[in-house]
């Protein structure tokens, strides 16, 4: 269950009137643009997104291959491949860039994209960096297997039942007596890191400093981070994108949550200190001549977390220190996700933040459409005041032309990101710009896809995931009932 708006209000998807031919290609969405040391033939731009395609080992698939050659048939100006691990860990079927032995698979995509939009799309991967997060344990396991015992809950356990005995009881009989007592007592014995290891599931934190490789993270992440950037290139990736958003490691750092006390936390000058520190470590392995941007957020949506402010500081940060683009999003954390069920991992897109960051078309009165664009306008206008032509890209709930040309006419924004609505309509950046904007598949922005990413499966769309499943050579999901890819548009020659 994710969170949604009180009182909410449904909307419908916004009617438009689309671009003939000749509008769409003397339109601003449709002009170049200088991103750093390239230039993209267009103002569009596919977000990452996961689509849960990689092996267990986070090699590349024919399905990845499948995924990324589809977008790239639209070509859009740019495409910023799923969140990458920096790290050479375990980390499920997402993409790995942790280690040479991923190069080869990451080479192919390259050139599956290169053909498949013959030249025409500039390709990104986003490279992240993540801690541990533990599936929500059954209670008795968690008390014999997880629950570190100390004196304080022998003496929690005394006052409540004022049984002296319980301050030297054996640890099996504390385990014993924990795993029937109710939540009224537990909430007395259990510190609220224990409380949340046993209802959500144990999650590292950046502040935890007396883990040593918690403590290690500033020292040991910018080379980790420039290693990845190197792979990135040698596999012919046109840049990286540094992930700085949601619930992972950087964004924990840019956190106003982050009270570290080694200089990497506390006022925003120590929270960006280490992004912008990996920033420079991978600019000097990477060189001038090759972009490196960032994404992250406008607002956490969290209590005690980032807001706009905090934002526009670091975006202004992030433009002096030369980072060739910003790319802002919303919310994603895990400090106001819903509780998961035992044995599953807690989504940090399921509370408030989450919604904002992917709202749906049951919203409150802002409504859903181009939700994020005022706080990337603030971002934008503060760059742009403060000297720097960094371009910014705009994002969340994009779904007509109109939108896009009106947020770039007001200067909201300098490139326009479609994620959802790419996933539904791949082509929809050709069928706009040649006029045919009447035959996209508009996305309902009911989050069908979100929901599959929620429970780990491949990420399709429910607007043609069950359409053509004759269709010959179609790639199907592990159970025969969803195709992987859309259909290909069939455009008259």
């Amino acid at each position: 269950m994710t969170w949604h708006p009180p009182n909410p209000v449904r909307y419908q998807i916004p009617e438009t009137r689309w671009p003939t031919r000749e509008e769409a290609e003397s339109s601003l969405l449709f002009q170049p643009v200088r991103v750093g040391s390239t230039q993209l033939e267009s103002r569009t731009w596919v977000p990452a997104m996961v689509p849960w395609r990689a092996t267990e080992e986070g090699f590349v698939t024919e399905a990845n291959l499948d995924w990324y050659r589809r977008f790239a048939q639209g070509r859009p100006g740019a495409i910023v491949v799923e969140a990458t691990g920096v790290r050479d860990i375990p980390s499920g079927p997402l993409l790995r860039i942790g280690h040479d032995r991923f190069l080869p698979g990451l080479k192919r995509l390259v050139e599956t994209v290169r053909e498949a939009s013959q030249g025409h799309t500039h390709l990104f991967i986003q490279i992240i960096d993540f801690l541990s997060v533990k599936r929500r344990p059954e209670k008795t396991r968690f008390m014999e297997h997880f629950l570190e015992l100390h004196p304080h809950h022998r003496r929690a356990l005394a006052e409540i039942t004022g049984e002296e005995s319980w301050t030297h009881a054996g640890d099996e009989d504390v385990r014993g007596f924990l795993k029937q007592a109710t939540d009224e007592v537990l909430e007395k014995v259990l510190d609220e890191r224990e409380l949340e290891a046993l209802r959500f599931g144990y999650r590292e934190r950046v502040t935890d400093t007396q883990l040593a490789h918690i403590r290690e993270l500033p020292r040991v992440l910018p080379d980790i981070f420039a290693d990845a950037s190197r792979r990135a290139r040698e596999a012919g990736f046109d840049g990286v994108e540094l992930h700085y958003a949601h619930a992972y490691t950087m964004a924990s750092f840019l956190s106003a949550r982050n009270t570290r006390e080694d200089g990497y936390g506390g006022a925003r000058e120590n929270r960006v200190r280490l992004p912008l520190e990996i920033y420079r470590r991978v600019r000097e392995r990477v060189g001038d001549d090759y972009v490196v941007g960032c994404r992250f957020l406008a607002d956490e949506v969290i209590s005690g977390g980032n807001r706009i402010a905090d934002a526009v500081y670091f975006g202004v940060e992030f433009a002096r220190a030369g980072l060739d683009f910003l790319s802002i999003s919303k919310g994603g954390k895990f400090e106001d996700a819903k509780q998961p069920r035992v044995g599953q991992a807690v989504y940090p897109y399921t509370g408030q933040s989450g919604y904002e960051c992917m709202p749906t078309v049951i919203s409150d009165e802002t409504g859903p459409f181009a939700r994020n664009i005022p706080l990337v306008a603030q971002i934008k206008r503060a760059v742009n005041e403060a000297g720097f032509q960094t371009p910014v890209v705009g994002a969340g709930g994009i779904t007509t032309f109109e939108q896009a040309e009106a947020i770039l006419e007001r200067g909201e924004a300098d490139i326009i990101g479609l994620a959802r609505q790419a996933l539904a309509d791949p082509d929809w950046f050709v069928k706009v710009k040649t006029g045919r904007g009447p035959e996209v598949r508009r996305c309902t922005y009911t989050n069908y896809c979100e929901g599959l990413d929620q429970a780990h499966k491949q990420v399709t769309c429910k607007l043609w995931d069950r359409v053509e499943l004759d269709e010959p050579g179609v790639p199907l999901s592990s159970d025969g009932r969803r195709r992987l890819i859309p259909p290909r548009w069939k455009e008259e020659q």
